[in-house]
């Protein structure tokens, strides 16, 4: 499986350089590579093949070159793939979800990529037993001939006589809105373009609720469809006015309030409207302050407050009156607790489950609303996912919930919140094997540059030597507050089994470690992120599992960004370096407030345009304006042309300004999909293509 990375690199090729200069704070950015971002990308979004015809041929001759240096790993590819693919039950099924007379479930054929939304009698329960069932949408019909598909939702009416479901055919997370007639299995006329994915239904199952994309690919505004009328007909219910707030929609667990919910990424604000008089004008429940995030829950005649409010960084749960709902008339209900993050909660009729996380573990508290007593639900490894769903139904005593761990496949219990017992419903199959005694799961805390630990999980084959040569794979995120689980993930046993350490890194810039650990990886204190990884690397060589230029590292989106970064600053750390559609253009990208994602992305990154600290601060890091002549590791980098969170031409930028200037003779290998965006390419199999390029890509990098 060897090679010659020279002669591969005399071949490589070399984007154009056309003089461009960015300006801003009396600052100069030369730019050659500008010309790769299309002047018309919003039509590129929705018809790629408008992409203008030099930039075209500079991704092809790109993805041609990978196609080249990942020659020799064509028969390694289709065996990875067939490994991958070999962890999947292919005729699964979800757990069937009750709602009234029906249970409703989604569930995958064998051979087929796309979900079959389904659902059958309630008294013919069972996950295997499909006696009575109706197919309501079959993912794989709707998906054929198509290069591209994907489905956004399916949400019944509550009367169950409608179905609405929206899909995207390109990858650009344009989703088409439709309505199908489940007693006739006819599609009603009523076509909606250009919406989000998002769909409520009203109470009286003739009113639903959407959102719709600006031009530059934003969810601004609501709208309410009534069945039969031209879309011209509906009613603009909310409409945004600040470019860097998203909106959103919901419905409260009860069923009796849709929600409008208006956010950035520290700053919230939620407007409701009665499920049963959907033509009433949203009431705002609280006005938005900056800094202030809140989300609601209605029960009986008031509604719980899940906010960060008055200093709760952790959060802290709160009741009002329906009559009285702004924050001054919020009182505790659960107070706050530093160190105890509270990740969401779920009210019932009876009850109330909160699922919380303390010291980077989750764990389920239940209420009992009768006496306000409450207990937790005890797990035991020593390192573990949890998830929560509400289901269909308000009235009910059962809490469904999912459990894995980086050895155990997911496990979805029903918990009965009174009796206290749980009842397995569902264990994820691993057709081809899997025996979690075979592994260990370790978590360990790796120092910061001041003293911050950073928790790392772990996992390796029992039987992998552990001398401090082992190969080891790094994954990191730490971005927007999302914590990374500790859970299973069916596709790095590829590698593990051939003796790769598997770790994550749960580092600053998510909240692994409560909010405040979130609050620490962001704005101004951005670099604890980058610099968080580097120290999981490090004590990781320190403890033995593996040393200097034996490690992979591994991320995507924001976390694709750490990539770029933790390559130019600590380049001799890593052997490879994987990059997912990375952001990794973060400067010219916050200095575009045209851009999708830029105005709400400003209370992450800082504002650029309005700040000269902000800008010269994220000029310090970011990867493309951060790129010098020095060895880089072998980098996998990818993405998506019709990507509209990380455009393509991010990637394509940095990978020309790395060819420009790195001095190494590793491989540089860029691969674009042409027909997918930012979470690559559609159906179930068909992703499966990408993760065994990437472990090929690492088998070869590391002779393996």
């Amino acid at each position: 499986m060897t090679s010659n990375p020279v002669s591969e690199n005399a071949f490589a090729p070399k984007a154009q350089q056309k003089p461009y200069v960015h300006e801003l704070h009396n600052d100069q950015r030369e730019d050659l590579y500008a010309w790769l971002r299309a002047d018309n990308w919003q039509e590129v979004m929705r018809q790629p093949d408008k992409l203008a015809p030099d930039i075209r041929d500079y991704l092809e001759q790109e993805n041609g070159y990978c196609k080249a240096v990942m020659a020799d790993t064509e028969d390694l590819q289709k065996l990875l793939f067939e490994e991958l693919k070999g962890r999947i039950k292919e005729d699964d099924s979800s757990v069937p979800s009750p709602d009234g007379l029906w249970l409703y479930y989604v569930r995958y054929e064998e051979g087929q990529q796309h979900p079959v939304f389904c659902r059958k009698p309630r008294e013919d329960n069972g996950i295997e037993n499909r006696g009575n069932e109706e197919v309501l949408l079959d993912g794989n019909v709707k998906a054929e001939g198509k290069d591209f598909f994907q489905i956004a939702s399916c949400a019944h009416s509550p009367d169950h006589r409608y179905i609405a479901y929206s899909v995207d055919e390109t990858g650009s997370e344009y989703y088409t809105l439709r309505i199908k007639d489940l007693t006739t299995g006819i599609e009603l006329e009523d076509v909606i373009d250009s919406t989000s994915g998002s769909v409520v239904w009203a109470a009286d199952n003739q009113t639903l609720f959407y959102t719709v994309l600006d031009d530059n690919h934003r969810p601004s505004k609501v709208l309410r469809h009534c069945l039969g009328d031209e879309e011209n007909l509906d009613v603009l219910v909310y409409e945004e006015s600040d470019p860097g707030f998203f909106v959103g929609i919901g419905k409260s667990e009860s069923g009796k309030c849709i929600q409008i919910l208006a956010h950035d990424h520290q700053t919230s604000e939620v407007h409701l409207i009665p499920a049963g008089n959907p033509a009433s004008k949203p009431v705002v429940v609280s006005v938005r302050e900056p800094g202030i995030e809140y989300e609601v829950s209605d029960h009986d005649d008031r509604l719980l407050v899940l906010t960060n409010a008055d200093d709760a960084v952790d959060f802290k749960i709160c009741e009002t009156s329906f009559d009285k709902m702004g924050r001054e008339n919020w009182k505790d209900l659960i107070a706050h607790k530093p160190g105890v993050l509270i990740l969401s909660l779920l009210v019932f009729k009876d009850f109330m489950a909160r699922l919380e996380r303390v010291e980077g573990l989750p764990k389920i508290i239940v209420t009992h609303f009768s006496d306000n007593q409450e207990h937790e639900i005890a797990f035991d490894e020593e390192a573990y996912s949890l998830g929560i769903s509400a289901g269909y139904e308000f009235d009910t005593k059962i809490l469904r919930f999912s459990y894995s761990s980086p050895s155990t496949p997911t496990r979805v219990f029903d918990y009965d919140m009174e009796s206290r017992e749980r009842t397995l419903r569902k264990e994820d199959e691993i057709p081809s094997g899997h025996n979690p005694d075979a592994y260990t799961v370790r978590r360990l805390l790796a120092p910061s540059h001041d003293g911050a630990l950073v928790p790392v999980s772990l996992i390796h084959r029992k039987d992998t030597v552990l001398d401090g040569k082992a190969p080891l794979l790094l994954y990191g995120y730490g971005s927007y507050g999302n914590a990374m689980p500790a859970g299973f993930m069916r596709n790095c046993f590829s590698l593990v089994d051939r003796g790769f350490v598997y770790a994550i890194a749960h580092i600053r810039g998510g909240t692994d470690k409560g909010y405040g650990w979130y609050l620490d990886g962001k704005m101004d204190k951005k670099k604890n992120t980058f610099i968080d990884f580097i120290a999981a690397a490090e004590h990781l060589i320190a403890e033995g599992y593996t040393a200097a230029g034996q490690i992979a590292a591994h991320g995507g989106s924001a976390g694709g960004m750490l990539m770029g970064v933790v390559s130019n600053m600590r380049p001799d750390l890593f052997k490879a370096i994987v990059a997912d559609v990375p952001f990794v253009d973060v400067l010219t990208t916050m200095c575009d407030e045209t851009l999708p994602l830029t105005p709400p992305e400003w209370p992450e990154w800082g504002n650029p345009i309005a700040s000269k600290e902000a800008y010269d601060y994220i000029k310090s890091y970011s990867p493309v304006d951060n790129v010098t002549a020095q060895d880089y590791p072998n980098m996998l980098v990818t993405a998506g042309l019709t990507d509209p969170r990380v455009t393509y031409w991010e990637p394509a930028k940095w990978v020309a300004r790395l060819r420009e200037l790195k001095t190494d003779s590793n491989h540089l290998i860029f691969k674009t999909n042409m027909s997918a965006g930012h979470g690559g390419a559609s159906g179930r199999f068909e992703r499966l293509k990408e993760v065994a390029l990437m472990d090929a890509f690492l088998l070869k990098t590391f002779d393996l």
